[in-house]
């Protein structure tokens, strides 16, 4: 689980009842239903006008579990680690020998990419086959990514729906000066509801999803360059010095023969 994610929600949480209540107001006072029910339905409404409903339902259910989880294989060090392996083994044993290796691997991309190098597919097919993988991997992201990004955009906007509506009702009725301070908090509560829920949850996610997806497409990029190097038969040296461009300067020291020398 990504601590981060799940502390930046709960923290922000925290701090948005620590400004009521240190103003002397009472929690109540923000709960409001059908400000709610504007907010929250309408920008739903608008997110079911503009996508189709599984697309929907898969990002209500995944979105917050994809940001606050950390993605497999997340790691690109212990990924050269296993692929610098697999080179080792190639090299003493032949491709042929990856195949027991394959079956010890838990990632389906990797698999799949170790079985197609095996059975003797071109580079260029086993790259193709490989990309389009990735290709279809960042199209579901981007679908949840994009409900988040427009649901960002609509509760805010609902919520100035339903500030409206209250101005509207309460202009309709000014002879009771004195209700006019509640009225205008009444009316007030949708945009609040809208700005929490867009600045809190949606924006936060969304931003987390791009950064989570882009370090998958980056650790798959790396395994499928790793796969089409041991294929090509590079030494296992080439291929590491390769798979460390992918890592920080900082980082690449604490990977490959250089960190196994140390250790011994």
């Amino acid at each position: 689980m990504d601590i981060a994610s799940l502390l930046g929600l709960v923290l922000g949480l925290v701090m948005t009842i620590y400004g009521i209540v240190s103003t002397g107001a009472s929690i109540q006072s923000y709960i409001d239903p059908p400000s709610i029910i504007i907010t929250i339905g309408g920008s739903l409404s608008a997110l079911l006008t503009s996508m189709k409903l599984p697309d929907v339902i898969n990002a209500l259910k995944n979105g917050i579990k994809l940001a606050v989880n950390e993605p497999k294989n997340s790691d690109p060090k212990e990924v050269i680690t296993q692929i610098l392996d697999m080179a080792n083994v190639a090299r003493k044993e032949g491709l042929l020998a990856l195949e027991e290796t394959a079956n010890g691997i838990d990632d389906e991309f990797l698999k799949k990419g170790v079985m197609l190098v095996v059975d003797g597919t071109e580079a260029d097919l086993v790259r193709a086959i490989l990309e389009n993988d990735m290709g279809s991997m960042v199209a579901r992201h981007q679908t949840i990514i994009g409900f988040f990004d427009f649901w960002a955009a609509q509760c805010p906007a609902w919520g100035m729906i339903g500030t409206l509506i209250g101005l509207i009702n309460m202009l309709k009725d000014l002879q009771d000066a004195s209700s006019i301070g509640p009225n205008m908090a009444t009316a007030l509560i949708t945009t609040f509801y809208g700005s929490l829920i867009a600045n809190w949850i949606c924006q936060p996610i969304e931003q987390k999803l791009k950064v989570n997806s882009d370090a998958e497409v980056q650790t798959k990029t790396l395994m499928v360059e790793g796969l089409l190097s041991i294929q090509a038969g590079e030494n296992p040296r080439v291929i590491e010095e390769k798979l460390k461009t992918f890592l920080a300067p900082s980082e690449r020291n604490s990977v490959g023969t250089e960190q196994e020398g140390g250790e011994a």
